[in-house]
């Protein structure tokens, strides 16, 4: 009886190690810059649970949070525009299966139209979006013709209107990833480059509000229960452990809020400085980046091969 249960346990690990495919791990590796086997281990503890395993890995080896640029997954262009008076603007993300269709001139074109139609109607959502006239017939019907005339599948995944008493302004970086800023004061050249610096933002650390008094509650809350399981391990009083605590979250609050990062432009300074120094305020952005969050099949060549082998 004790050799069938213990066979049993066997056979139950060899399943979960089935579970964590290596795709997941890679993921996760990507994802937190940790080794393979910390990766998969994490996986397991957590029942193949990215999120959870991404945390449990930050507690145990303090790794940073992931990157933006790390879970984009799929192709497509941002489309953006500006109306003539700098006070209402859109971005627009455009999906495509492949990176040539995604650098097409009629998708790109197509990408462009339905923002502007975004500005000028400001339909309420993706469908609406769609219904609307453009050209001869519908953005929909526009849509299906692109389908068949680059033979790949294509839709819109999101978009995000402003109309602001302020100012507007853009940056595109490469088509795949969209900033829109809405900024008092200052001059045209601070927008833009205020606007560069959160595109910069996504192989770091984006940006997720504007000032710290923005930073959700719970994550400063989830924040914090990490910082402290790292810092129950440090073996310290509990009253230098709370200064511990107190001190990362004062640096988390820093690197997520666009105020306290250092300007991209000139890391001698904060953008909260360089806007002071130009008599800027930002009230809001808007950040896309084409793919992210969409998970991607990845063709798998040598277990093609060697199930065709095996066949």
């Amino acid at each position: 009886m004790g050799n069938v249960r213990v066979d049993d346990q066997k056979d139950v690990e060899r399943t979960s190690m089935a579970e964590v495919s290596a795709s997941k791990v890679m993921e996760l590796r990507g994802r937190t810059g940790l080794g393979m086997m910390e990766c998969k281990k994490a996986l397991l503890e957590t029942g193949g649970d990215m999120a959870k395993a991404e945390d449990l890995l930050r507690i145990k080896s303090g790794a940073k949070a992931s990157k933006a640029a790390d879970r984009v997954a799929a192709e497509g262009v941002i489309g953006a525009i500006i109306a003539p008076d700098g006070k209402t603007g859109a971005l627009l993300e455009l999906n495509c299966e492949t990176d040539f269709v995604a650098r097409n001139a009629d998708f790109v074109a197509f990408a462009g139209k339905l923002a502007a139609l975004v500005v000028e109607k400001n339909p309420a959502g993706v469908a609406a979006l769609l219904a609307l006239p453009l050209g001869d017939g519908t953005a929909e019907s526009a849509r299906q013709a692109l389908v068949q005339k680059l033979g790949e599948n294509i839709s819109v995944r999101r978009f995000s209107r402003v109309a602001t008493p302020a100012r507007l302004a853009q940056y595109l970086h490469g088509g795949r990833i969209g900033v829109m800023v809405e900024i008092e004061g200052g001059d045209e050249k601070t927008g833009k480059d205020i606007a560069m610096h959160i595109a910069a933002s996504v192989a770091n650390v984006r940006p997720v509000c504007v000032s710290r008094d923005q930073v959700p509650a719970e994550l400063i809350d989830k924040e914090r229960a990490i910082y402290s399981a790292q810092a129950a391990d440090s073996g310290k009083p509990a009253d230098i452990v709370a200064k511990m605590v107190e001190g990362r979250i004062n640096k988390y609050l820093a690197e997520v809020t666009l105020l306290g990062q250092p300007f991209a432009i000139d890391t001698e300074q904060t953008v909260e400085k360089y806007l002071k120094s130009k008599g800027a305020a930002v009230r809001g952005f808007t950040l896309y980046v084409v793919g992210e969050g969409i998970e991607r099949k990845k063709d798998d060549f040598a277990a093609e091969v060697a199930a065709m082998a095996k066949a």
